[in-house]
């Protein structure tokens, strides 16, 4: 298809896509009542259904009352029906696909439901949504004269009893429209490998020749594939191999750590990094401007969104509140409702607005991966913000890191103990320890009061990894690929242990 008829046909959408989205952030609340009522009613004749009684739920409130909240342990037994072929069980329409997902703190597989309706209605809309608002912020965007290159978990398609199972990128690849397919790079042969090294390599071969515009993929894969790009080619950064290179759509983990690496690759202050959120159960935000990193919470994907705040999550005070009950700038743990059959699901992850007019979101972190040994409470978001003001302090860059507390005994005090992967390390590691301890206190107040005169947590303890440590553990664990993550932050000394090990 000629680019200035696809701009055109784009340019329709995007027009129509727009006043859709400037009317869920007009009437938020409305839209997501009457999406939670199209949810019960679609779903009244199924077993939780009728479980649960939803032909007489006519309200969020009675909704809220009948319904309890559930983690994926609560569900496994009625996944583990539909994946053997079982249909109405949380969902009308037969599920034919589930994500395989390892979580990031459980060795054990999840398989979340991906429904027809998720797919059209979330995934694939999610994904011209993306495209839309770039667009609309980037009219000149000449994107469409060249392909996306994509980078997943992408795994083999495993099918038994009629239902198949994968990667979410996996499944995605195979049930993707033919416009998707024909303007991203690379082909779904090598997309679909399962060897994960030999497909990076496979991927540089094949995209380095193509008219690349736009990226996509988890930032910490994508670093890695891009740094063989440029060893492969002999280039020094990536627009003397793509020079038509504009945006980088990014998710599935935090960006800040990466962000001084991609801005060596990709000097050039018009580059765009666009951020989304998505993942195995769903997609629910995406950035909406060019010059900010908060997200807007799509409202129409088929998810009804609660929250929990993280001040009484897991307590016995703990509450759940509708979006409209949301303020800025407190913590939650999200909630959802899908068009998958997930029924007030918590997804474990943790978020804070920034604004409720309309609703925009910062991903804060896990709602497991936190320490919060001592009192400290210390988060992602906390970590990575203080990891971003010692690598300048410092004149460091930052590959990978691990933290885990040193429990107290006997008379010794707590502390908080650290690997750290650096690309370019500190040149005075003392003053790097003591900066991040600094910064941590001034991001975090408990912290900050654990900290005082040493009153509960010691000075960090803090290691320099070797380098590839935590590439060897991944590749060890086979947790090679898009969808397995570094795990941050844990209340367990397990990962940093196994990593010590490795040193």
């Amino acid at each position: 298809m000629p680019i200035p008829l696809v701009n055109s046909v784009a340019s329709w959408f995007l027009k129509k896509r727009i006043h859709q989205m400037e009317l869920f952030m007009k009437y938020p609340e409305e839209v997501q009542n009457e999406l939670l009522k199209t949810l019960i009613s679609k779903a009244k004749n199924t077993e939780i259904g009728r479980k649960y009684d939803f032909d007489s739920i006519k309200n969020y409130e009675t909704f809220a009352e009948r319904l309890p909240i559930k983690k994926y342990e609560d569900y496994e037994a009625c996944i583990e029906r539909s994946r053997r072929g079982e249909n109405n069980i949380f969902w009308p329409t037969p599920i034919k696909w589930f994500a395989k997902s390892s979580g990031t703190t459980n060795a054990k597989s999840k398989f979340i439901p991906v429904s027809d309706d998720s797919l059209e209605t979330c995934h694939f809309s999610a994904g011209k949504d993306m495209l839309c608002m770039y667009l609309n912020n980037n009219p000149q965007s000449q994107m469409f004269t060249g392909k996306n290159l994509r980078l997943g978990g992408s795994k083999e398609i495993y099918r038994d009893k009629g239902t198949a199972y994968g990667d979410l990128s996996a499944i995605l690849i195979d049930n993707m429209p033919f416009w998707a397919e024909f303007s991203s790079t690379p082909s779904n042969e090598v997309s679909l490998m399962h060897d994960w090294e030999v497909k990076m390599q496979a991927i540089v071969d094949e995209t380095i020749k193509e008219r690349v515009t736009s990226l996509a993929g988890v930032p910490s894969w994508m670093l890695v594939l891009l740094n063989n790009v440029l060893e492969t080619s002999g280039k020094e950064n990536l627009f003397e191999v793509w020079p038509h290179l504009e945006v980088y759509f990014h998710g599935g983990v935090s960006f800040n750590p990466y962000a001084p690496q991609y801005q060596k690759i990709l000097p050039n202050e018009d580059f765009r990094f666009y951020e989304i959120y998505n993942a195995s159960e769903g997609f629910f935000a995406c950035q909406d401007q060019n010059d900010s990193k908060d997200l807007l919470l799509m409202l129409d994907y088929g998810i009804f969104y609660e929250f929990i705040p993280m001040d009484t999550y897991n307590t016995s005070e703990e509450k759940v509140i509708p979006l409209g009950e949301v303020e800025i700038g407190k913590n939650y743990a999200v909630v959802i409702t899908t068009n998958a059959g997930l029924w007030r699901y918590k997804i474990g992850d943790t978020v804070r607005f920034t604004s409720t007019n309309p609703y925009r979101i910062k991903v804060s972190g896990r709602t497991k991966h936190h320490i919060n040994v001592f009192g400290e409470e210390l988060i992602i978001e906390n970590a990575e913000e203080a990891l971003k003001k010692v690598s300048l302090v410092t004149n460091c860059e930052i590959k990978d890191y691990t933290v885990a507390p040193v429990f107290m005994e006997g008379r010794e005090k707590g502390s908080h103990e650290w690997i750290v992967e650096f690309k370019t390390p500190p040149r005075d590691f003392e003053n790097f320890k003591i900066q991040l301890d600094k910064s941590l206190q001034e991001i975090n107040s408990d912290y900050e009061a654990k900290r005082y005169n040493n009153m509960t947590l010691n000075m960090p303890v803090i290691h320099s990894a070797r380098e590839n440590l935590f590439y060897d553990w991944l590749k060890k664990n086979d947790k090679l690929g898009g969808q397995h993550k570094i795990p941050r932050l844990s209340n367990s000394r397990k990962y940093l242990e196994e990593l010590l090990e490795m040193m």
